[in-house]
């Protein structure tokens, strides 16, 4: 029992250099066979090079929770489906490790080096730390702070995207440039130009990374500007289409199709000719047939690029 207990006060002293500890590879590789948890565990600029905390055999692979591997010597790990929620690889050197489907939420991942490491399935926070950190001091009023912590996150989204596109992950990459861009936007003032621009972009196209938004603003924007064709009325044959108290609900509703026909020529510029505009109908016809055109040239943009990586 005293040489367990002496056992893990080594593993969880901090003040402890266990870069001059002889075979810390070794050391780690049979407390982790021991099959107990190994929260907490300071492995600051440890030498682990090779290590291997592979659970063979197992269901699951082995927790080492809360770690901290500040500048550790990774190098060619076998880590394959480690758990590692909430340790700090700031730095690590994680060149030609196997991380598939190891666990990496809430890891602090800033500097961290994944040259030629093998990124499939491993399993990411939605939101690094670091973003999470700076909205919760953005909320509490503190932006300076908040402004440190979406810098940090900026920085750890395009090294982490960077890698994964080296790695052909570029599903993964698309996602972590989406919020690459999100914490940029999140950097600029709160009340400016550029901000709105920005977040515009992401409403419509989530930067590029999302064909499906570009399909709905766009289905959205028929759909309203229908129904104000229906409001203000439009002409077919000098007669007019659009809402008649007077008219039984199917005219009503034959004359709202119509208008929602009207709606999608106009907005893909095809200008059949068959419907008109007159009066309130002509400025709000210009306006979708503007908009109709810039949003199919950035879906054929958004959708180019996502078929082409």
């Amino acid at each position: 029992m005293a040489a367990m207990h002496q056992e893990e006060s080594f593993w969880l002293d901090a003040t402890l250099d266990k870069r001059e500890y002889g075979d810390l590879c070794a050391a780690l590789e049979l407390r982790a066979r021991s099959g107990r948890p190994m929260p907490g565990f300071q492995l600051k600029g440890a030498e682990l090079n090779g290590v291997n905390l592979v659970n063979h055999g197992g269901h699951h692979g082995y927790i080492l929770h809360q770690a901290d591997l500040y500048r550790a010597n990774l190098q060619n790990a076998h880590l394959f489906a480690l758990d590692l929620r909430g340790s700090s690889l700031m730095k690590a050197d994680l060149r030609h490790a196997n991380l598939h489907c190891a666990d990496l939420r809430d890891c602090n991942l800033l500097g961290v080096r994944l040259d030629g490491a093998r990124l499939d399935n491993v399993i990411w926070d939605r939101q690094l730390l670091q973003e999470r950190k700076g909205r919760e001091l953005a909320q509490r009023g503190n932006p300076a702070a908040a402004l440190q912590y979406f810098q940090e996150a900026e920085e750890t989204y395009r090294n982490l995207r960077l890698h994964l596109e080296r790695a052909g992950l570029f599903e993964q990459a698309g996602l972590f440039f989406h919020r690459e861009m999100v914490v940029r936007r999140l950097q600029l003032p709160r009340y400016s130009a550029q901000r709105l621009l920005s977040w515009l972009v992401d409403l419509f196209s989530g930067y590029g990374e999302k064909p499906l938004n570009v399909v709905l603003f766009s289905l959205g924007l028929i759909g309203l500007c229908g129904l104000l064709y229906f409001l203000v009325g439009v002409e077919q044959g000098g007669q007019r289409l659009g809402l008649d108290l007077g008219q039984g609900l199917l005219a009503n509703l034959m004359d709202l199709l119509d208008c929602l026909y009207f709606s999608v020529v106009t907005f893909t510029t095809l200008g059949y000719g068959d419907i008109s505009p007159h009066g309130l109908a002509r400025p709000l016809a210009a306006f979708e047939a503007f908009v109709g055109s810039f949003t199919m040239a950035l879906f054929v943009v958004v959708f180019v690029k996502k078929m082409t990586r």
